[in-house]
């Protein structure tokens, strides 16, 4: 009886299996699958330092700082465990908490941490206590504050569509909480966000709340959370949100159009990518593949016209967004952080839909370059906007009051491992290139793949193939654009003059031929445990061009080493200044390894020329002068200083150094703590208009309707008797206009007294606003500026004379 039981019990099992093996294969999704990062453990000498100090450093940092900084209190005032009702600065301050759990979890996968477990075991208690009977959660209504925040509404979901976030929030905690119970096996924050999802199910839909997200994200959510729970109502609900979207709303959230009308990338970038990454898992999820037509359009407008050579996107700071086709600034740079993030996420999933090396090409240069700059060597010191230019304004923040790229950093990096592999049943793919250890399932069997590489410094990546048992797959090994000559897909970038190089591929010992099929060298044969394949790449200093459609690169060229974006910065060059700096297109340029500089980087050297305006002559000297390039990932690791992507080679394109003059010779005072902004006013740089942020700038945004002012104070006494300036005014997006009045003052014994001007002081845009006065001798000019009501103003440049 006991036998007839146990048989009995054993076919069910297998009855059981085979129904969830059914199941599981009708499931829809990406045709490719990535491999899990906890397969894939890294241990090379240039991602495995920066993991580590994620791990070490900026998740505690970060979790710190979310303390000391009200997001805990937000959850502890909503739950009625803190009294008072002051919150943290932005609605969407919780999310910084919801992604530092996230980190904190992938970081847990790679390496167990029961301290930060039991830490972050307290933190969701807190969470749990603050989410409402019904599951909504969001801390500024339920704090129920007696001036609630403007952006909130009067009642839930009332300003979504607008900047109240309920849903973006909601998005995030999703992402956490999958995070969390994939590391933990722990339910206790899934089971907020189940009920949290669950009252988002009730109440949006056909013949609900027709309403999309102001900013997209809780699209990726719904589609984890169905991955983990297998509840269709969350997948159907972030079709929902995105098929409801638009017309009728703003491009700057995408809704001005439907989704599937949407051909060209616009508005602002991080909502833009996240959305692009939602209907990339929508459609892959579903089966519908209605979205794909826009997504495939809209990636080629962005490699085509939109992307900073360092995979870098949204170029402008209003909107923070996408501006318009080869407008790509440099000094004035957005580049976003969490842009950055977001156009890796998409280019991924981009990858799993088409199989296409270009996608993962996208990738990597964004993850090398633009996304890795966003977080200091040390881990605690961060980029919000990344530009490719800098006259000292950029520094490296401990803590900004809107901390998004912040808490993403602590969860991206951890979860690097993810992006190296992917597979296809017998397909294995190898897409990233670093030392690591990796257990992956194919149709065919287990295999384990190891890696052993020192790129991105070194070509040579050697792959060591170890099946459970000998059988016949497929190794598909990306042969990266740069190493074809191809920066990027498409003409927006190109390198100059140089020839590609031969790639050879050996498999134990002896060099094979290869086809290449979408970008992927590829290897099918009968593997057996210890075979080795060998891939050297060129890691040649390339010269890189922009299209001649992008003005604000024309005459100028980037170093491009392997996978490696470089920049000039001040600390590396002479009189720490670069962007006087001018190298000619042909110079021969060497590179070396220096482990004691930044961490350890491979720097390029050449030779080039410094240039000095000479104002008496209006002619540009030209010295001779060596040149250093460091990776442009760890710039700004020594304080701010002078920094340039794009090298001049054409005289024209060249910044030379200030003749000296009245002003430039003069100290720069203002009513105004940021000194970095001083030096603007007197570099000698005539801007094309009043709303040019090619260079720096100074302004008193964001107060309006005072009075300010500003003084050059000589270096001797001079006789002076014109002025020149140049307002600023970022009409009619941003906060600055020309001022409502101005007047100037000469010190006189001590004591300021007005110039007897000749002609009116005028306030135009667009031009040199000229007055002449009376001449004086003095030691100190002050200008007096009255702003306008209702917005502030700035100056690009004051000529004295």
């Amino acid at each position: 009886m006991i036998i007839n039981r146990k048989y009995k019990f054993a076919c069910l099992l297998v009855l059981l299996a085979a129904y969830v093996g059914n199941v599981s294969a009708q499931q829809k999704d990406y045709p490719i699958q990535p491999v899990a990062f906890t397969s894939v453990h890294v241990n090379d000498n240039f991602w495995q330092p920066k993991m580590e100090v994620n791990a070490t450093v900026t998740i505690p940092y970060v979790l710190a700082q979310c303390k000391a900084n009200g997001r805990m209190d937000n959850f502890l005032r909503a739950a009625k465990k803190l009294d008072g009702d002051k919150l943290s600065e932005f609605p969407f301050d919780d999310t910084d908490v919801y992604k530092a759990i996230e980190g904190a979890s992938y970081s847990m996968q790679n390496k167990k941490n029961p301290k930060l477990d039991m830490y972050l075991d307290t933190l969701i208690s807190i969470i749990g206590a603050a989410q409402e009977p019904d599951g909504y959660l969001y801390t500024f209504r339920t704090v129920n504050a007696k001036k609630p925040h403007e952006w909130i509404g009067a009642k839930r979901w009332e300003k979504e569509e607008d900047l109240s976030h309920e849903l973006y929030n909601a998005g995030h905690l999703y992402e956490a909480a999958v995070a969390h119970y994939q590391a933990t096996g722990k339910r206790t924050l899934l089971n907020i966000a189940i009920k949290n999802a669950d009252l988002l199910t009730k109440t949006f839909g056909p013949g609900k709340i027709e309403e999309y997200p102001g900013h997209q994200i809780v699209e990726i959510g719904l589609s984890k959370m169905y991955r983990i729970t297998g509840k269709r109502q969350y997948l159907d609900l972030a079709k929902f949100f995105l098929d409801v979207r638009g017309p009728k709303g703003d491009a700057y959230n995408q809704a001005d159009k439907k989704v599937v009308d949407q051909h060209e990338a616009e508005g602002h970038a991080v909502r833009a990518a996240y959305m692009y990454t939602g209907m990339a898992d929508i459609a892959a999820l579903t089966g519908n593949t209605t979205y794909l037509a826009a997504i495939d359009d809209i990636w080629g407008d962005v490699v085509n016209k939109k992307l900073y050579i360092t995979g870098g996107i949204g170029a402008t700071g209003n909107g923070e967004a996408f501006g318009e086709a080869y407008d790509l600034p440099n000094m004035s740079a957005y580049a976003e952080t969490c842009a950055a993030i977001g156009n890796v996420y998409w280019n991924n999933r981009m990858f799993l839909l088409h199989g296409d090396s270009k996608y993962i090409d996208v990738l990597e240069r964004t993850l090398y370059n633009g996304l890795l700059s966003g977080v200091s060597l040390s881990g605690n010191r961060f980029f919000y906007p990344n530009p490719l230019a800098s006259m000292f304004q950029h520094q490296r923040s401990a803590w900004i009051s809107c901390a998004c790229c912040i808490s993403n950093m602590t969860r991206f990096l951890p979860s690097l491992p993810g992006y190296v592999y992917a597979k296809n049943n017998n397909d294995l793919y190898v897409n990233l290139f670093m030392s690591n250890s990796s257990s992956i399932k194919l149709t065919e069997g287990n295999v384990n793949i190891i890696q052993k590489t020192d790129y991105p410094w070194k070509g040579k990546v050697d792959i060591t193939v170890n099946p459970d048992k000998a059988g016949v797959f497929t190794l598909r090994v990306r042969i990266p654009g740069w190493a074809k000559q191809q920066p990027v897909p498409g003409d927006l970038y190109s390198f100059v003059g140089s020839k590609p190089t031969p790639l050879t591929v050996v498999i134990n010992g002896q060099a094979k031929s290869f086809n290449i099929e979408k970008g992927y060298a590829v290897f099918t044969r009968k593997w057996k445990k210890g075979d080795v394949v060998s891939i050297t790449l060129p890691m040649e200093i390339e010269k890189v061009i922009a299209n001649a459609k992008v003005k604000a690169d024309r005459g100028r060229f980037a170093f491009e080493r392997g996978p490696i974006i470089y920049c000039l910065e001040g600390p590396d060059n002479k009189d720490s200044l670069v962007q006087n700096l001018l190298v000619d297109k042909n110079a021969v340029a060497t590179s070396t390894y220096q482990d004691n500089l930044l961490n350890g980087v491979e720097v390029i050297n050449t030779e080039g020329k410094s240039a000095v305006r000479q104002l008496k002559t209006d002619s540009i000297l030209q010295t001779e002068q060596s040149v250093r390039a460091i990776p442009y990932y760890a710039w700004a690791n020594r304080g701010s200083s002078e920094m340039t992507v794009w090298i001049p080679y054409e005289t024209s394109a060249v910044r030379p150094k200030p003749a000296p003059t009245i002003a430039s010779t003069s100290k720069v005072t203002a009513s105004l703590k940021n000194t970095r902004m001083f030096a603007a006013i007197k570099d000698q740089y005539e801007p094309a208009d009043s709303k040019d942020t090619n260079y720096p700038y100074l302004h008193w945004w964001p107060a309006k309707n005072t009075t300010e002012f500003v003084e050059y104070n000589f270096d001797t006494a001079h006789t002076i008797s014109q002025s020149l300036v140049y307002w600023y005014d970022d009409g009619p997006w941003g906060g600055c206009r020309i001022p409502a009045t101005y007047k100037l003052l000469y010190k006189k014994d001590g004591q300021w007294v007005p110039v007897k001007n000749k002609d009116d002081y005028t306030t135009s845009k667009d031009k040199f606003n000229i007055i002449n006065f009376d001449a004086v001798t003095t030691t100190a000019l002050r200008m007096e500026v009255q702003l306008p009501a209702d917005n502030s103003s700035g100056i690009h440049e004051w000529v004295v004379k």
